[in-house]
Protein backbone atom coordinates (compact mmCIF):
# COMPACT_ATOMS: atom_id res chain seq x y z
CA UNK A 1 0.00 0.00 0.00
CA UNK A 2 1.39 3.37 -0.71
CA UNK A 3 1.76 6.04 1.23
CA UNK A 4 0.60 9.61 0.82
CA UNK A 5 1.12 12.76 2.68
CA UNK A 6 -1.94 15.76 2.11
CA UNK A 7 -0.64 19.25 3.64
CA UNK A 8 -3.95 21.32 3.79
CA UNK A 9 -5.08 23.99 6.03
CA UNK A 10 -8.61 22.75 5.34
CA UNK A 11 -9.37 20.21 7.40
CA UNK A 12 -13.07 19.22 5.75
CA UNK A 13 -11.13 18.43 2.68
CA UNK A 14 -8.51 16.79 4.69
CA UNK A 15 -10.98 14.87 6.11
CA UNK A 16 -12.35 14.07 2.23
CA UNK A 17 -9.24 13.00 0.83
CA UNK A 18 -8.53 10.45 3.81
CA UNK A 19 -11.97 9.01 3.24
CA UNK A 20 -11.59 8.58 -0.95
CA UNK A 21 -8.34 7.50 -0.67
CA UNK A 22 -7.76 5.17 2.58
CA UNK A 23 -8.61 2.15 0.83
CA UNK A 24 -5.91 2.47 -1.24
CA UNK A 25 -3.40 4.02 0.28
CA UNK A 26 -1.65 4.81 3.35
CA UNK A 27 -3.10 8.37 4.13
CA UNK A 28 -1.41 11.16 6.76
CA UNK A 29 -2.27 14.25 7.21
CA UNK A 30 -1.52 17.62 8.50
CA UNK A 31 -2.68 21.22 8.52
CA UNK A 32 0.23 22.50 10.02
CA UNK A 33 3.23 23.43 6.78
CA UNK A 34 5.68 23.18 9.36
CA UNK A 35 4.69 19.98 10.24
CA UNK A 36 4.15 18.62 7.06
CA UNK A 37 7.48 19.23 6.56
CA UNK A 38 8.31 17.07 9.12
CA UNK A 39 6.07 14.60 8.27
CA UNK A 40 7.71 14.70 4.32
CA UNK A 41 11.20 13.80 5.86
CA UNK A 42 10.29 11.63 8.26
CA UNK A 43 7.76 8.99 6.75
CA UNK A 44 8.94 9.47 2.87
CA UNK A 45 5.30 9.53 1.67
CA UNK A 46 5.40 8.24 -1.94
CA UNK A 47 3.07 11.75 -2.65
CA UNK A 48 2.60 15.09 -1.37
CA UNK A 49 -0.49 16.42 -2.13
CA UNK A 50 -0.06 20.23 -1.38
CA UNK A 51 -2.33 23.39 -1.24
CA UNK A 52 -0.33 25.82 -3.10
CA UNK A 53 -2.15 28.60 -1.39
CA UNK A 54 -2.18 27.97 1.81
CA UNK A 55 -1.90 31.09 3.81
CA UNK A 56 0.61 30.32 5.89
CA UNK A 57 3.77 29.28 4.03
CA UNK A 58 3.64 30.82 -0.14
CA UNK A 59 5.39 28.68 -2.68
CA UNK A 60 8.34 30.19 -4.75
CA UNK A 61 9.23 28.10 -7.59
CA UNK A 62 13.20 28.05 -8.40
CA UNK A 63 14.17 26.21 -11.50
CA UNK A 64 16.83 25.50 -13.66
CA UNK A 65 13.58 24.75 -16.92
CA UNK A 66 13.35 27.73 -18.96
CA UNK A 67 10.56 28.82 -20.77
CA UNK A 68 6.67 31.02 -20.20
CA UNK A 69 4.66 27.98 -20.55
CA UNK A 70 6.39 26.16 -16.91
CA UNK A 71 6.13 29.77 -15.50
CA UNK A 72 2.68 30.24 -16.56
CA UNK A 73 1.50 26.97 -14.97
CA UNK A 74 3.34 27.34 -11.86
CA UNK A 75 1.22 30.54 -11.39
CA UNK A 76 -2.24 28.36 -12.17
CA UNK A 77 -1.38 26.07 -9.26
CA UNK A 78 -0.77 29.06 -6.78
CA UNK A 79 3.20 29.38 -6.72
CA UNK A 80 3.25 32.68 -5.42
CA UNK A 81 6.20 33.44 -7.75
CA UNK A 82 8.53 31.78 -10.69
CA UNK A 83 12.55 32.22 -10.90
CA UNK A 84 14.65 30.72 -13.38
CA UNK A 85 18.38 29.78 -12.73
CA UNK A 86 20.62 31.61 -12.36
CA UNK A 87 18.23 33.74 -10.17
CA UNK A 88 18.02 37.52 -10.31
CA UNK A 89 17.79 38.38 -6.69
CA UNK A 90 16.89 42.03 -7.50
CA UNK A 91 13.53 40.56 -9.04
CA UNK A 92 12.99 38.06 -6.26
CA UNK A 93 13.77 40.45 -3.11
CA UNK A 94 10.74 41.87 -5.01
CA UNK A 95 8.74 39.21 -4.76
CA UNK A 96 9.48 38.50 -1.29
CA UNK A 97 8.49 42.03 0.14
CA UNK A 98 5.34 41.79 -2.11
CA UNK A 99 5.20 38.18 0.00
CA UNK A 100 5.46 39.29 3.33
CA UNK A 101 3.08 42.46 2.93
CA UNK A 102 -0.04 39.91 2.01
CA UNK A 103 1.05 37.65 4.93
CA UNK A 104 -1.90 38.67 6.99
CA UNK A 105 -4.38 39.31 4.57
CA UNK A 106 -7.67 37.59 4.97
CA UNK A 107 -8.51 34.06 4.80
CA UNK A 108 -9.75 32.83 2.09
CA UNK A 109 -13.49 31.93 2.14
CA UNK A 110 -14.72 28.49 2.59
CA UNK A 111 -13.88 25.84 0.05
CA UNK A 112 -16.34 23.88 -1.69
CA UNK A 113 -16.15 20.17 -2.98
CA UNK A 114 -17.32 19.00 -6.38
CA UNK A 115 -19.66 16.20 -4.87
CA UNK A 116 -22.66 14.60 -5.64
CA UNK A 117 -24.39 13.65 -2.89
CA UNK A 118 -28.13 12.35 -2.99
CA UNK A 119 -30.44 14.19 -0.80
CA UNK A 120 -33.92 14.68 0.59
CA UNK A 121 -35.85 17.67 1.47
CA UNK A 122 -38.48 18.42 3.42
CA UNK A 123 -40.32 21.74 3.76
CA UNK A 124 -43.35 24.06 2.80
CA UNK A 125 -43.40 24.77 -1.35
CA UNK A 126 -44.13 28.54 -2.67
CA UNK A 127 -47.63 27.13 -2.25
CA UNK A 128 -47.37 26.82 1.50
CA UNK A 129 -47.25 22.82 1.40
CA UNK A 130 -45.53 20.49 2.72
CA UNK A 131 -43.52 18.15 0.49
CA UNK A 132 -40.41 16.27 0.66
CA UNK A 133 -38.05 16.75 -2.52
CA UNK A 134 -35.16 14.14 -4.17
CA UNK A 135 -32.43 16.57 -4.69
CA UNK A 136 -28.56 15.75 -5.73
CA UNK A 137 -25.89 18.09 -4.36
CA UNK A 138 -23.39 19.74 -6.80
CA UNK A 139 -21.33 21.43 -4.59
CA UNK A 140 -20.86 21.04 -0.70
CA UNK A 141 -18.94 22.54 2.50
CA UNK A 142 -19.45 22.73 6.07
CA UNK A 143 -21.89 24.86 5.74
CA UNK A 144 -23.96 24.12 3.25
CA UNK A 145 -24.73 22.86 -0.38
CA UNK A 146 -25.52 23.44 -3.95
CA UNK A 147 -28.14 21.37 -5.29
CA UNK A 148 -30.69 20.49 -8.00
CA UNK A 149 -34.49 19.35 -7.42
CA UNK A 150 -37.82 19.35 -9.40
CA UNK A 151 -39.43 21.16 -6.21
CA UNK A 152 -40.26 25.10 -6.17
CA UNK A 153 -38.92 26.05 -2.39
CA UNK A 154 -39.11 29.93 -1.96
CA UNK A 155 -36.02 31.82 -0.76
CA UNK A 156 -35.65 31.90 3.00
CA UNK A 157 -37.69 29.12 3.74
CA UNK A 158 -36.38 26.28 6.38
CA UNK A 159 -35.78 22.73 5.20
CA UNK A 160 -35.14 19.97 6.75
CA UNK A 161 -32.44 17.87 5.11
CA UNK A 162 -31.50 14.06 4.93
CA UNK A 163 -28.95 11.51 3.42
CA UNK A 164 -30.84 9.27 1.78
CA UNK A 165 -29.69 5.74 0.78
CA UNK A 166 -30.02 2.37 2.71
CA UNK A 167 -30.29 4.08 6.22
CA UNK A 168 -31.84 7.54 5.63
CA UNK A 169 -29.48 10.02 8.16
CA UNK A 170 -31.13 13.39 9.34
CA UNK A 171 -28.28 15.89 8.90
CA UNK A 172 -30.20 19.22 10.21
CA UNK A 173 -32.11 22.26 8.85
CA UNK A 174 -31.09 24.60 6.13
CA UNK A 175 -32.38 27.65 4.62
CA UNK A 176 -32.52 28.85 1.02
CA UNK A 177 -30.22 31.46 0.05
CA UNK A 178 -30.38 31.35 -3.48
CA UNK A 179 -32.79 29.82 -6.34
CA UNK A 180 -33.02 29.81 -9.97
CA UNK A 181 -34.13 28.02 -12.92
CA UNK A 182 -32.10 25.38 -14.72
CA UNK A 183 -35.52 24.91 -17.44
CA UNK A 184 -38.73 23.90 -17.19
CA UNK A 185 -38.91 21.02 -14.31
CA UNK A 186 -35.29 21.85 -12.65
CA UNK A 187 -34.12 24.27 -10.29
CA UNK A 188 -30.61 25.05 -8.31
CA UNK A 189 -30.60 25.67 -4.82
CA UNK A 190 -28.54 27.10 -2.53
CA UNK A 191 -28.74 26.50 1.44
CA UNK A 192 -26.76 27.08 3.84
CA UNK A 193 -27.10 24.72 7.68
CA UNK A 194 -28.90 27.16 10.70
CA UNK A 195 -29.08 23.73 12.62
CA UNK A 196 -26.73 20.47 12.10
CA UNK A 197 -27.14 17.63 14.09
CA UNK A 198 -26.44 14.82 12.59
CA UNK A 199 -23.73 13.45 10.05
CA UNK A 200 -23.00 15.36 7.24
CA UNK A 201 -20.48 14.45 4.34
CA UNK A 202 -17.95 17.09 5.50
CA UNK A 203 -17.67 17.06 9.25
Amino acid sequence: MGKLLVVDDDEALRRLMRLELSDTYEVIDSGEPEHGLAIALESRPDAILLDLRMQRIPVIVVSGEAGSQTKEHCKQLGAAGYFEKPIDFDALRVCLRQVAKHRNDPPRSEVRVRLRVPLKLRGANDQGAQVEELATTENVSMSGFLCVCTGVFSVNSSLAVFLTGPDERYVGKARVVHSDSQGPNLRHYGCVFTEKTGPWVLQ
